[in-house]
């Protein structure tokens, strides 16, 4: 049977109202009497009405974290991030996965499930901007990563077009002349993939290189199978690139497994560039040459941005760095 909050006050010889505050952490409690309820709480095991307290408060305590894929590297990093940061404002996380997929994403957007929760931050592949826009769901709403036409909506982004040229530039920089940007998606409206194809775009300009439609990879997906089968068939081009820049580290992992396959030195012969610092590029052989976005950061001001709903919607750009390691 549960115990009262009458019954832990009997046990630590105080108040049902020193009590209450003390689980509802009002600061205005002693030190050595809020310790004495907590050892109270803890000899009785009781577990305060959550359902009670969530209607007293008007709030549940709980966040809610969509993203398309919770197995994507950096997408479980960003997950990871955004759980610690949340836990130390006393937030619990609820994460869910919509494969990128358009009616998932509405049915997440316009709130079947955000009822549940004082918050969603909301990282859509598929859901049009006009569909943003409609929303009507009062939840505060933050969304991650870059989209268009999301002017009514609180916004956490690096500056995408900014990194990719940095990316190319480092290239550049390196004397490498043929260099490939690999992750196009002309049928999404995923806006990542168009802002970092302008920043490399950018970057060539700025070279006084033409843009060459042989050196700007389409994919299906960002994933290394998709890195892997078009890194192969840029090796096997009459004129194959001798650097490219990947638009995400998996695509760059299984780019850099498709040069190993072809016997091509790395970064002798072909440099390579990855997109989102996760994990794996750290450790791989060679070391995979970055852009770092700041993901602690993208957690912090994306809570921010929950907790205060007093001002307009708001866009705000996180950091990010070029890391540079082996691979180029």
């Amino acid at each position: 049977m549960n115990p009262k909050l009458r019954d832990v006050a009997e046990h630590a010889g105080v108040s049902v109202r020193t009590v209450s505050n003390v689980v509802n952490e009002f600061r205005y409690v002693a030190p050595a009497t809020r310790e004495r309820v907590r050892a109270s709480i803890e000899a009785l095991g009781y577990r305060p009405n959550m359902a009670a307290r969530t209607l007293r408060r008007g709030r549940t305590g709980l966040v809610a974290l969509v993203i398309p894929e919770i197995d994507s590297p950096y997408y479980a990093e960003l997950a990871a991030r955004t759980v610690r940061v949340a836990g130390a404002r006393g937030l619990t996380v609820l994460i869910d996965q919509t494969d990128g997929d358009a009616e998932r994403e509405t049915h997440l957007l316009h709130g079947r499930r955000s009822q549940l929760v004082d918050g969603v931050l909301f990282s859509p592949w598929a859901v049009a901007p006009a569909e943003l826009a409609a929303r009507t769901d009062t939840v505060p709403l933050v969304l991650l990563g870059e989209h268009d036409g999301t002017a009514g909506v609180d916004h956490v982004a690096i500056d995408n077009v900014t990194a990719a040229r940095e990316a190319t530039e480092h290239l550049l920089a390196r004397g490498r002349r043929r260099i490939a940007a690999m992750g196009i998606q002309p049928q999404s409206r995923y806006a990542t993939t168009r802002q970092r194809l302008t920043g490399y775009r950018a970057a060539l300009a700025g070279a006084g290189l033409p843009a060459d439609p042989d050196l700007e990879v389409a994919v299906r997906s960002l994933h290394r199978a998709d890195g892997h089968e078009a890194m192969l068939r840029l090796l096997d081009s009459p004129r194959p690139p001798d650097a490219v820049f990947c638009f995400t580290d998996e695509l760059a992992l299984g780019a850099l497994r498709a040069a190993a396959d072809r016997g091509v030195a790395v970064p002798e012969s072909l440099a390579l560039v990855g997109f989102d610092d996760v994990e794996d590029g750290r450790f791989s052989v060679p070391s995979l040459t970055t852009v770092a976005p700041d993901k602690d950061r993208i957690a912090e001001l994306a809570l921010d941005l929950l907790a205060d709903q007093s001002a307009a919607p708001r866009s705000i750009t996180a950091p990010h760095r070029l890391v540079v390691r082996e691979t180029s």
